[in-house]
């Protein structure tokens, strides 16, 4: 036996774990490191699940090559790739390079060299055909920095606030928002023990609101009006910051005429909640001396309006200007990025979907390089030049995670070649012309992405972790980013990873590739790799004063969201329709992480299905027992769902978890799951800049079936 200390990758988490290794050197254990100076001994059930990951029965050791049949057989990992480039280059030959593109999972965007190979593979063959989880997740906050501004120096942190407001976020479960990414549990006691007063607003009442200071519980899709009333409150009581706003804010006139119809009482009429708890929030988050910020999770940006929801929220940390000033310190000034000064000003709204390529179905743009992942499905299924024929997905399982799930099964069936890169039998998988099993977590290096080092770690660390296995003994299991080398080199295309070609005919290594992305970082790959897992020793950088540039400003009333509040102030207060009278919300689960390790022993004893949880008055008024099926039904499909009583959930809400169940018209009763992309329409209810899918607040009708 011996021990190894690593990271766990599966979330934004990045907890430290010590592994126990046998002789066989196979991991028969996994527990939280104790001495990580961030995750202080935390690991969640799902990283605790890595022997099983690494080592189960159902783990893939050999590439499989779909057969006439349908079925599938095994294949070696160079005739696989030979075969694959055969056929991709006569896709390319045939429809040009936008036939050809790829869907990037969150099992890759936490590899660097993974997620750096991916969009640079795809550029050498002149493709904009890259798609991510970000587009059907969080991508109104790429919308917001589009249209509202950032602020350089970053905005103020949970260790020094006495204020914090989650809506639609619960970190508890999901390890994932500002400042509570490591060890949230403990996070959140000492912030209470230090006197911050906790706002939660959320349908549900959830792990995470348990113990705010004061909880809302709106309707589900109410997440836009109940904003704009926060800042209607916030600038009618005069609690904004005025110099704040004078110097660095752009037509906040504008922004207050645009929210002056969303009065306490209208707001909480349409809401469902109190006008005074309404007040109360604004009142305890905003006013003079106050520090903190309000963040938004998936519980507003998968609902109705969630680019203007976004919009607003970050509004509100504008108006009370909850960034960093200059003179004050930034714990982690970055150990991957390049030395820069960090500077007191807003970095302006720059709408880079106005510019660049354009669908050629809807003339949306792209988001950061990335084209939205809502159309995906229309892309493939929709003839003419562009229409995508080839898909390679990397770390990821859209079959069950886009919504319109029977849309995007026939897509994936339609296509001339699907290339899944994956360690399991997903439904992705399924549907695809080759299975490529990567290796796993533990058995190569990985550094965290550089992108989104400050946002992970709040102090700088060495987030590097080097291989402490080897795959099994036997198998023929394959990098996922030497995928797209060779492939690059079967097909004659030099491929520039991260602005450095790379030699063609010898591969390189994970390390040479972090190198690479590491080699303008403040510290020097080889002083990271020396060090894995410790904190580096970088002074704080001290926030500079930055340019009274009158142009850089935040916008807060541009057009768009101007016209979208009025559309809004427009409409009646919705009312619960007869045939859809519930609306059906997404919830994370502590037990899995988006689509992955569902199969897995332990997490199929622990939850074999994702339950549809309801009030329990209304399983009672459904004539619905605990554990009972009910249908789902929506005005685009229905599924089949094992029922849950939640006391914590609101009245009139069906609150479940996405990405489980099968592939379309698979009978599993619920019992292996219900894919709630069925529920899902991708044809209307779209975000105009972003396509982002209505994924929460859905109408939805629950019937008791025998």
């Amino acid at each position: 036996m011996r021990e190894a200390k690593s990271y766990c990758r599966i979330c934004s988490g990045w907890c430290g774990v010590v592994l126990t290794i046998d002789e066989n050197e196979r991991i028969v254990g996994v527990r939280g490191d104790k001495d990580h100076p961030l995750t202080r001994g935390y690991a969640c059930i799902k990283g605790l699940q890595a022997p099983e990951a690494h080592h189960g029965k159902d783990r893939l050791l050999r590439p499989l090559r779909r057969t006439a049949a349908g079925g599938f057989e095994e294949i070696g990992l160079e005739q696989a790739l030979d075969e694959i480039a055969e056929r991709l280059g006569a896709v390319l030959e045939r429809h040009g390079p936008e036939a050809l593109a790829a869907f990037r999972g969150t099992i890759n965007v936490y590899s660097a060299a993974a997620s750096q190979m991916l969009p640079d593979w795809l550029a050498s063959f002149g493709s904009h055909g890259f798609y991510t989880t970000m587009t059907i997740d969080q991508s109104a906050k790429w919308v917001t920095v589009g249209r509202l501004g950032m602020w350089d120096a970053g905005k103020q942190s949970l260790d020094e606030a006495d204020v914090w407001m989650l809506v639609g976020s619960n970190p508890l479960v999901s390890l994932a928002g500002p400042g509570m990414m490591s060890n949230p549990s403990l996070t959140l006691r000492e912030a209470k023990a230090r006197g911050v007063k906790l706002i939660v607003v959320d349908p549900r009442r959830t792990e995470t609101a348990r113990h705010a200071d004061l909880f809302l519980q709106p309707k589900p899709g109410e997440d836009a009006a109940l904003a704009a009333g926060l800042v209607h409150i916030v600038l009618a009581e005069g609690l904004e910051d005025a110099a704040f706003c004078a110097r660095h804010v752009k037509d906040l006139a504008g922004l207050r005429a645009a929210v002056a119809p969303f009065t306490p009482e209208r707001v909480a009429a349409r809401a469902g909640i109190s006008a005074d708890d309404l007040r109360a929030a604004a009142r305890l988050f905003a006013g003079p001396g106050k520090r903190g910020i309000v963040h938004g999770g998936t519980g507003i940006t998968m609902s109705p309006r969630s680019n203007l929801t976004d919009h607003l929220l970050e509004c509100l940390n504008v108006v009370c200007g909850r960034f960093r000033r200059a003179g004050e310190t930034i714990p982690n000034p970055g150990a991957f990025a390049p030395a820069r000064p960090r500077r007191a000003e807003v970095i302006a709204p720059l709408r880079p979907w106005e510019r660049g390529p354009k669908s050629r179905l809807s003339g949306r743009g792209m988001l950061f390089g990335e084209k939205m992942t809502g159309e995906l499905a229309d892309e493939i299924l929709t003839p003419g030049p562009g229409q995508v024929r080839a898909l390679f997905v990397d770390g990821g399982n859209p079959a069950s995670a886009i919504p319109d799930q029977a849309k995007v099964a026939k897509a994936f069936a339609d296509l001339d070649l699907l290339v899944t890169i994956d360690p399991y039998m997903t439904t992705t998988a399924r549907l695809s012309h080759y299975v490529l099993p990567p290796k796993v977590f533990f058995e190569h290096a990985d550094l965290a992405p550089p992108a989104y080092e400050s946002s992970f770690f709040k102090l700088p660390i060495a987030a590097y972790a080097p291989a402490v296995i080897p795959p099994p003994s036997g198998s023929e299991v394959v990098d996922d980013w030497y995928v797209f080398w060779a492939l690059g080199k079967r097909l004659g295309r030099p491929l520039s990873f991260f602005g450095v070609a790379l030699d063609m005919e010898t591969p390189p290594s994970w390390d040479s590739l972090h190198e690479i992305l590491l080699r303008h970082a403040r510290v020097r790959f080889e002083t990271i790799r020396e060090r894995p897992g410790e904190l580096l020793d970088l002074p704080p950088a001290v926030v500079e004063p930055g340019a009274d540039d009158p142009k850089a400003r935040f916008d807060v009333a541009p057009a768009d969201v101007v016209s979208e509040l009025a559309q809004l102030a427009a409409e009646p207060a919705p009312a619960a329709a007869a045939d859809f009278g519930f609306r059906l919300t997404s919830r994370r689960l502590r037990d899995v992480s988006n689509t992955m390790y569902h199969a897995l022993p332990e997490m199929r004893r622990r939850l074999p299905y994702n339950p549809a949880y309801l009030n329990p008055d209304d399983l009672a008024e459904l004539g619905l027992a605990d554990g009972e099926t009910a249908r789902i039904v929506s005005d685009r499909g229905r599924i089949l769902a094992v029922v849950r009583p939640d006391a914590g959930v609101r009245r009139g809400v069906v609150s479940m978890a996405h990405g489980w169940g099968g592939l379309p018209d698979e009978p599993d009763a619920g019992r292996i799951g219900a894919c709630t992309g069925l529920l899902i329409s991708t044809d209307t209810g779209l975000e105009a800049i972003n396509a982002m899918p209505r994924q929460s607040a859905v109408p939805v009708r629950v019937e008791k079936v025998s």
